[in-house]
C-alpha cells in the first residue's frame, strides 16, 4: 500500500509498505477513505519530537471502512463506516473507566520512554506519533490496523459526506474540550484563543456554541483571522498590535476570563523571550517556544482558566509563574478525550449546529502530500487543512 512516511528533519515522502495484518485478537483493519495533515505533525516534520524513526508511517486523523475484524472484536463488523480517534485506548483501566481516554494505561507499549522523559508518567498510545507514544503506524495511508476497536472506532450512520465528520478524530474535539474546559458562563465569559491554525478555528467556534459573549482570536495570519472573523470573532494580528494591551482594551481593563493556548511549543513572537527559545531549541537545549503560554498567563484576567490544547514536548523556562499566583489561574492541559466527545459532537453536526468541512482550504492526493506539508508548515497558498485522498 501507499503511505507517507517520516524520512529524517523536514522530509517526508511517499512509499510502498506492507499492507496491515490483524496482530491481536482485538484488532481491525480499516481501509482509509479520508485523512488529514494535522498541525501537530509539523512537529514531527520540524524533528522536534524524539524517537521518530526513518519509514514510521505518519498520521492520526483518518476514517475509512472496516474490512477485517479480529476473532474477539464484537462491536465492529466489515462494511462499517467509522471514525477512529487519534489516541489509543484500551477501555478497561482505571483512567479509561473514568473518561480519561487519553491518559490510557494499557495502550502504550512504549511507556518507558515516556516515562522517563516525562518523569514517571506516560499517556495513551497515538496513531502515527513517534515511538515514546507507542510506534502505532499512522492513517495518512490506504489502510491501518486500529487495535481496540471495540473501543475506539465510532459507526457513522448517516449519510454526512467524509468532510464533514472526519474532524471528529481529532481537531474538532480538541478545540471542543479546550473550550469546556474553561468552564464558560454563558452570556458573560471573554474567551481569547491564541493561535488561528485549525484547532484554534475549533476553539473558538465551540467557546461560542458554549455561549462565550464575545470570542477574540489572535495570530499573525491573515487568512486565518480572516477565517475566525467570519465567525464572528474579533482578531488581533499580534504583529501589527501589542497583544497584552489590545485584549486589555478589548476587556475593559480586566483581561479574557478564560485564555485557550492553540499553539503550543513552536509558538513564533518577538522580545527577549521568543530570541531565547528560538536558540534553545536550535540547540536542542529544550522542545519548547512558549511565546503564546507566557501572553496567555499574563493576560487572562483573575480568577481565570488557561487551556493548553496546544503540544508541549518537554521542560520550559521563562514561564511567569509569579504572575499565574497572583492570579489565581486555573490550569487545564492534556491531550484530548477523544473517545468522549464524538458522539455529542456528531450530534451537534447532524443538528446543523456547524459544518467541519469549513476549515479545509486543500484537497489533495497522497503523492502531492509531502510537497503540502511544507505548504501547511509555511503558511503558504493560504493552507489551513489538508484532506487527503488515498485512492485519488
Amino acid at each position: 500500500m501507499k503511505a507517507i512516511v517520516w524520512q529524517g528533519t523536514n522530509r517526508v515522502g511517499v512509499e510502498t509498505v506492507p499492507d496491515p495484518t490483524i496482530l491481536l485478537p482485538t484488532d481491525a483493519i480499516v481501509k482509509i477513505t479520508s485523512t488529514a495533515i494535522c498541525g501537530s505533525d509539523l512537529h514531527l516534520l520540524d524533528g522536534v519530537i524524539p524517537s521518530m524513526e526513518r519509514g514510521d508511517i505518519l498520521g492520526h486523523e483518518f476514517m475509512g471502512e472496516v474490512v477485517e475484524v479480529g476473532r474477539d472484536v464484537r462491536k465492529l463488523k466489515v462494511g462499517d463506516r467509522v471514525v477512529v480517534p487519534f489516541n489509543i485506548s484500551c477501555g478497561m483501566c482505571d483512567p479509561c473507566r473514568r473518561g480519561l481516554f487519553s491518559a490510557c494505561d494499557n495502550s502504550n507499549p512504549n511507556h518507558r520512554m515516556a516515562e522517563a522523559l516525562y518523569g514517571g508518567v506516560s499517556g495513551s498510545g497515538l496513531f502515527g506519533y513517534s515511538h515514546m507514544y507507542g510506534g502505532y503506524a499512522g492513517g495518512q495511508a490506504q489502510y491501518v490496523r486500529v487495535p481496540f476497536a471495540d473501543v475506539g472506532p465510532h459507526r457513522i450512520e448517516s449519510d454526512l459526506r467524509d468532510e464533514q465528520v472526519l474532524f471528529l478524530t481529532d481537531i474538532f474535539p480538541t478545540g471542543y474540550q479546550a473550550a469546556e474546559q474553561c468552564g464558560i458562563v454563558p452570556g458573560r465569559d471573554v474567551v481569547a484563543v491564541f493561535g488561528a491554525g485549525p484547532v484554534g478555528q475549533f476553539a473558538a467556534r465551540s467557546a461560542q456554541m458554549l455561549g462565550a459573549a464575545h470570542v477574540i482570536v489572535i495570530d499573525r495570519v491573515p487568512e486565518r483571522l480572516a477565517m475566525a472573523e467570519s465567525a464572528g470573532c474579533q482578531v488581533i494580528n499580534y504583529e501589527q498590535e501589542d497583544v497584552l494591551i489590545a485584549l486589555r482594551e478589548a476587556t475593559g481593563g480586566r483581561g479574557p476570563d478564560h485564555v485557550i493556548d492553540a499553539v503550543g511549543m513552536e509558538a513564533h513572537g518577538h522580545g527577549p523571550g521568543a530570541l531565547v527559545d528560538t536558540a534553545k531549541q536550535r540547540l536542542k537545549l529544550s522542545f519548547d517556544r512558549i511565546t503564546a503560554l507566557r501572553w496567555a498567563l499574563l493576560s487572562c484576567a483573575k480568577g481565570g482558566t488557561v487551556s493548553l490544547p496546544g503540544v508541549y514536548g518537554g521542560l520550559i523556562d521563562k514561564v511567569p509563574m509569579g504572575a499565574a499566583f497572583a492570579k489565581g489561574l486555573t490550569f487545564r492541559m492534556g491531550q484530548t478525550h477523544t473517545h468522549r466527545h464524538i458522539a455529542p459532537l456528531l450530534s451537534r453536526i447532524e443538528a446543523g449546529e456547524i459544518d467541519p468541512s469549513f476549515v479545509i482550504t486543500h484537497r489533495a492526493t497522497l503523492d502531492e502530500a509531502p510537497d503540502l506539508y511544507k505548504t501547511f508548515r509555511d503558511k503558504k497558498d493560504g493552507c489551513i487543512k489538508v484532506v487527503l485522498n488515498p485512492w485519488a
